[in-house]
């Protein structure tokens, strides 16, 4: 190999730490986003439709350009998903753009004088390079020892990329750290996911529980809008959250639940609804399979039962069902986005899955509807190669995707070295942050063979890669075509506001030069992105002239309800209360509850979410947006805040239950969350000064989370499980 292994050191990207450094593109210089986007009455010379990258919801908006520069980002009223509305985090696009602080040239990691340095390369060099040590790495280990980490939209290239070098080896840090246990939760109960955009009817609905779940602070714009619909309408809310958010603030009912015991209040509302008879007796009996099983199961989960286990009033629990049966099956519990909390995931969101069932709301209006998309054909080319993939060292029966977990556990140096990971191409993915435990991912990629990183910002693991390839952002650039399945079916074009700043270039040009590199370029067949996309497009009988004109193109209304019996995906084609699935599996066929550990004397449960100007660690160095949110705070209760003698606005540090510590963080002093629990906002805590402005902001709750249990279905990571004790913060 070009460079031994276990000497991957963490290098900061500034100029002095890299070795011959070659001017910026002249004429490119960082805009004052600020005087630009604070002028009024300008008329742009030329307005461009996409969508948008701040966070996975992909919205559509107008690019204002003027003096080929964007000056303002707005919702593009043709697009069904921003419906002219943007989220704050969308309308933070031209901080992303104009961040003095982006990758600007390719970089190559080097020796002089034994210590690590980068170096500037030139784009032939460094792909050149990259698949020198990818093919290395193949020939020595085998395809399947190279592992792509890809979040976001343009990671489809990539994917293509990966599996054309034989390598099944892909993993998305959102299945086992977010979405996954909802996905096969709802799988194994209906046989289909509910999908991103989630196939909630929320304008529709009459009454909504939400368990956990941030909307408002989790600021995905549709879901926000659909929400403020359904108020409107006089829908009622019940959160369910041991801390009084935003959604809490409008609902009818909040229920300050104990953490780590809503499936407990799950089996109390099933025990409510079968017992009073206020289930949806004709869906069952036309839908359900298992419902004998199921009464029998929750017999004596009573709401006495479950007071003793989630503090909630037995008397709250029984209104609180009867609220979602007088208006079912126009009422739904939302099946969440991040849910990965205690280990028993899985089961909690078949809980979830069930209590709807009960409610008979799936396939009816202001329930769950069944989404619809355009179904745009793919390229004409060759078929890719089989593929392998890594084995993991830990398995989960009922997995339908490899965890991004145990890529980075399979990545360390432990025993058979020829088995593990030997290699990351890491597409828009800042991986130690993003995986739990954080000082556990920097060891398996200091044991790594070779890295390659593709973003727009420098990060943490662009610190610890040997190859950085910097990426456009979504201003710049073309990318796939997006046809999320919504309530209508559309087709949505990213295409580039700007020319390309610096020596970034687009993701599909990355991937498919890398591919020419090693060979592969036959399965990158298409001249260019506008070949590429035009092609597709024209198969699909639709015009790419007009997709660029209006940056969507909506297909005709169909049908989202269906009244009758259901034919489902499930086994036996019927909503499945008792899985059989699991049970072949040997895991509990319908849902029970798990008491989870408690906080040790002294120690409080780590919880933590997101604010509605930030995603995550992706923006927290963004200019736009940290003027509106520059750090995170730490809730704790009044009381508890008074024991310790801390007063509102005190810097404290944190530190877990294996004395791992971040901060220092600001207290927020608060009656709106319960005593055993603190919060705060992912994503922040940065731990190094080439981001100008987002480091040393607030506190890093990844680093705290450094215990995870597994979820026994399909491996998911909870997290919910660090504890941590409150200190006063003495500055040095």
């Amino acid at each position: 190999m070009a460079s031994a292994i276990n000497r991957r050191t963490f290098l900061r990207i500034s100029g002095t730490t890299v070795v011959g450094a070659a001017a910026v593109t002249a004429g490119l210089a960082t805009l004052p986003v600020k005087s630009w986007a604070s002028d009024r009455g300008l008329t742009p010379d030329r307005v461009v439709p996409t969508f948008c990258e701040l966070c996975f919801w992909k919205c559509g908006v107008l690019a204002s350009v003027r003096n080929e520069k964007v000056y303002k980002l707005e919702g593009n009223p043709k697009h069904p998903l921003s419906n002219g509305k943007l989220c704050p985090r969308g309308t933070g696009g031209i901080g992303a753009l104009y961040d003095p602080d982006r990758l600007k040239t390719p970089l190559i990691r080097t020796k002089v004088n034994g210590e690590d340095k980068w170096r500037e390369a030139s784009w032939d060099e460094a792909l050149t390079y990259t698949a020198t040590r990818l093919n290395e790495v193949k020939a020595k280990y085998g395809a399947q020892s190279i592992a792509l980490f890809s979040h976001g939209h343009g990671g489809a290239f990539f994917k293509t990329l990966v599996k054309a070098l034989g390598s099944t080896t892909i993993v998305a840090p959102s299945n086992d750290q977010c979405r996954g246990p909802r996905e096969s939760g709802f799988e194994l109960t209906y046989g289909d996911v509910v999908g991103s955009v989630e196939n909630v009817d929320t304008p529709h609905a009459k009454c909504i529980a939400y368990l956990g779940t941030h909307l408002g602070e989790n600021m995905h714009n549709t879901a926000v809008q659909d929400l403020s619909e359904a108020s409107a309408r006089g829908c009622t809310f019940i959160t369910v959250d041991p801390r009084f958010s935003i959604i809490a603030s409008k609902s009818k009912y909040w229920l300050p639940i104990k953490p780590g015991t809503d499936t407990a209040l799950l089996l109390a509302w099933a025990h409510v609804l079968i017992d009073e008879k206020l289930y949806r007796a004709d869906f069952v009996e036309q839908n359900v399979l298992g419902f004998e099983q199921l009464a029998a199961h929750v017999k004596d989960r009573t709401p006495e039962w479950a007071y003793l286990e989630t503090g909630l009033e037995p008397s709250v629990i029984r209104e609180t069902a009867r609220e979602l049966a007088r208006n079912a099956p126009s009422a739904f519990v939302h099946p969440g986005r991040h849910v990965v909390w205690y280990g028993n995931d899985t089961q909690r969101s078949r809980a979830v899955a069930i209590v709807n069932g009960l409610l008979g709301n799936w396939g009816k209006k202001g329930g769950f509807y069944f989404p619809q998309s355009m179904g745009i054909p793919g390229y004409p080319g060759p078929k890719l190669p089989h593929g392998e993939s890594y084995t993991p060292r830990l398995t989960f029966p009922l997995a339908t995707a490899p965890c991004a977990y145990d890529v980075g556990l399979a990545s360390v140096k432990d025993g058979d070295d020829e088995a593990r990971i030997h290699a990351w191409v890491v597409y828009g993915c800042n991986v130690p942050l993003t995986l739990p435990n954080t000082a556990k991912t920097i060891e398996a990629m200091k044991a790594l063979d070779f890295v390659v990183a593709v973003d727009t910002m420098p990060s943490e693991v662009t610190g610890y890669a040997d190859v950085v390839l910097p990426e456009n952002t979504y201003l710049e650039r073309y990318d796939d075509l997006e046809s999320t399945p919504y309530r209508v079916p559309y087709v949505a074009l990213r295409q580039p506001a700007v020319a390309s700043l610096y020596d970034s270039k687009p993701g599909w040009w990355i991937a498919k030069s890398l591919a020419e590199k090693l060979g592969l370029g036959e399965y990158f067949p298409w001249k260019d992105a506008r070949d590429y996309l035009s092609t597709r497009m024209a198969k699909a009988n639709l015009s790419f002239e007009q997709l660029e004109k209006d940056g969507v193109i909506v297909g005709p209304a169909a049908a989202i309800y269906e009244d009758g019996p259901l034919t489902l995906k499930t086994p036996s084609k019927k909503v499945e209360f008792f899985s059989q699935q699991m049970a072949d599996a040997g895991l509990p066929p319908m849902p029970d509850y798990e008491p989870t550990e408690e906080p040790p004397t002294g120690y409080f449960r780590l919880l933590f979410g997101r604010s509605p100007v930030h995603t995550f660690s992706r923006t927290t160095n963004n200019p736009q947006l940290l003027e509106i949110v520059p750090e995170n705070e730490l809730w704790i209760n009044t009381e508890m805040a008074r024991v310790l003698g801390l007063k509102p606005g005190a810097k404290v540090m944190l530190e877990n239950q294996d004395a791992v510590t971040t901060g220092p963080i600001t207290l927020k002093v608060t009656e709106r969350i319960r005593q055993d629990c603190v919060y705060m906002v992912h994503g922040f805590g940065r731990e190094d000064r080439r981001l100008s402005r987002g480091y040393g902001r607030g506190a890093s709750d990844s680093r705290l989370v450094t215990r995870v249990k597994r979820d026994p279905v399909m491996g998911g990571t909870g997290m919910n499980v660090n504890f941590v004790s409150i200190s006063r913060w003495k500055e040095a």
